[in-house]
């Protein structure tokens, strides 16, 4: 199936703009600004729209389905938030004016702060990280800053369990560290002798997702902080699937030292598409003075019934700032609208309805599909995408499962699963989408035993078949469509 581009719709002396004369002198443009080898499509601002509005329908969104994206937590993202974003106070408020104009705006980070502080149980946090991973380069800088402050620069070791989240090995790799993993024991939790015969002097900390991206809270979780203590390491949390534990455990009172949060994740802001995201760093009391700077503070207090004045505050041993300004800040207006509209009660339901879900569909899946580490899971699970007496795969799976209408769950991650499909229903999803789920996963596995062809030539469905996804990687076309007299 081929697709028109805007240059092949185009007809000669169509408009889309019509601009009123101009109040002043017209002035031709200089000869340097005009490329005559750019023709550009001459099209009605309907013809444009209809474009783009037919190309949208190819897109999968939140909005339009369920989308179980394992370890990705893609949630629903209430409308509230985007009209408070919108707000025009915040919208038009530039990061450069001065204080005392954006009081408003910088009274919701510091309470977005204290809110993160009270949901984590960290004595501090910063908004600046720009996304989780950015969050997670961040944590990892701090970490290694209070090292190098104590004098103690032979801490070049990072454990990481092999059930951490991709961009953990990344972020330590970013700074020199040694990356060590961790296997995991039987029941999916890090292997506390291995964890053991890791730590020694040179070790800078462990890197733990927990729940980890098996979908498993960690049995041991205070022996594992324990063992890394006592060798003089830190303990970062990847706090990516902090969605499962809202209202019902801190990480810090588990004794985690520093941790970021996905904001898109635990928090419905928009996720994915490119646009800005948001991975604020939370961290215990003994590393608060290596926050990048700066962070949002009362500079003076208020008087009687007025307000306190708010700033930016520098704490003593900061590793610097990590973002231009000071964070994206419409994602912490969705977010503050997130927390407030739920409260406390709201926010430890979240948790309890996305682990329920995850549990749910774990319940209706494990005799169909294999699972490995099959134990009462958190938000999500990790099944086998394979049939017993088929040569389907978990990508034949996948692909089918857009023929149900269905966005794929996330396929081969984590490694340590053959074949993994990782499955994660959050907890907005009712029951019904969960139910037809679970069926059309039973009907593939049926259809794998009769009609295997049918997975491998899937999807049938959609606007366009199967893709060849390592080429498409490798050999990037950018643009879609070149003119004869367009020069390359």
């Amino acid at each position: 199936m081929t697709e028109s581009t805007l240059f092949e719709l185009s007809s000669p002396g169509r408009t889309g703009v019509t601009f009123p004369d101009p109040d002043v002198p017209r002035a031709k443009l200089p000869e340097s600004m005009l490329r005559a080898e750019l023709p550009l499509p001459e099209l009605a601002e309907v013809d444009v729209i209809r474009h783009y509005m037919h190309l949208s329908r190819y897109n999968y969104s939140v909005d339009g389905g369920f989308y179980p994206l394992g370890s990705c937590t893609m949630k629903y993202n209430p409308k509230i938030n985007e009209d408070t974003a919108r707000l025009p106070g915040f919208a038009f408020t530039h990061p450069l004016q001065p204080i005392e104009t954006a009081q408003g705006a910088l009274a919701l980070m510091y309470e977005l702060q204290e809110w993160l502080k009270e949901i984590s149980g960290f004595a501090a946090v910063t908004l600046q990280p720009a996304a989780g991973a950015h969050g997670e380069l961040t944590g990892v800088l701090i970490m290694r800053a209070w090292h190098k402050s104590r004098g103690d620069d032979n801490r070049v070791k990072m454990l990481i369990p092999d059930s951490a989240h991709g961009t953990n090995p990344a972020s330590s790799g970013m700074i020199g560290l040694d990356v060590v993993q961790i296997p995991s024991d039987n029941r999916g939790n890090v292997d506390l002798a291995a964890l053991k015969a890791a730590c020694d002097e040179t070790v800078a900390g462990l890197m733990l997702t927990n729940p980890n991206t098996l979908g498993l809270f960690d049995e041991h979780v205070e022996e594992v902080v324990r063992i890394v203590h006592d060798c003089g390491g830190l303990v970062y949390g990847d706090g990516a699937n902090l969605n499962a534990l809202l209202g019902i455990l801190r990480p810090a009172d588990v004794g985690i030292d520093v941790m970021h949060f996905n904001l898109h994740k635990t928090f419905s802001t928009p996720h994915g598409g490119g646009g800005p995201g948001s991975g604020p760093v939370g961290v215990a009391a003994h590393l608060a003075e290596f926050l990048p700077a700066p962070l949002i503070g009362i500079l003076e207090e208020g008087e009687e019934d007025l307000p306190p004045l708010y700033g930016y505050v520098t704490p003593k041993q900061t590793i610097g700032r990590v973002k231009a300004f000071h964070g994206h800040f419409g994602m912490l207006v969705r977010t503050y609208t997130y927390i407030a509209m739920h409260g406390a009660d709201g926010l430890r339901q979240v948790a309890e309805y996305s682990v329920l879900n995850a549990n749910y569909l774990l319940a209706r899946l494990r005799n169909t599909y294999h699972v490995p580490y099959d134990r009462i899971c958190m938000h999500e699970f990790v099944a086998e995408g394979k049939v017993e007496g088929s040569d389907v795969r978990a990508l034949d799976i996948a692909k089918r499962l857009m023929d149900y209408d269905f966005h794929p769950p996330t396929n081969y991650f984590p490694l340590i699963v053959h074949e993994a499909l990782m499955i994660e229903p959050t907890e907005t999803e009712n029951k019904d989408t969960l139910d037809a789920f679970a069926d059309a996963l039973i009907k593939i596995a049926e259809e794998a035993k009769t009609q295997p062809e049918l997975l491998h030539e899937a999807p049938h469905k959609t606007p366009f078949g199967r893709m060849d996804e390592v080429k498409a990687a490798r050999e990037l076309v950018l643009c879609c469509w070149l003119p004869e007299n367009f020069s390359k």
